[in-house]
């Protein structure tokens, strides 16, 4: 059986906690840093927790 490849595209925007929560990067954070304000730039800067209803489907992307 082979094994499973880790979504390569997934992989670059989540990441798991120590717990085992799966936490993304906001949206609008990729790029154009240049033209947004300092305090959206903070306030867009803060990891979430991914929802309970993706947690599975995001963890078979990750391998896990």
């Amino acid at each position: 059986m082979p094994k499973q490849k880790t979504h390569s595209g997934a992989k670059k925007r989540f990441r798991f906690t120590g717990s085992g929560k799966i936490m993304k990067e906001q949206i609008n954070m990729r790029h154009n840093q240049e033209h947004m304000s300092n305090r959206r730039k903070r306030r867009l800067n803060v990891d979430q927790v991914v929802s309970k209803a993706d947690h599975k489907t995001l963890k078979t992307l990750l391998g896990k």
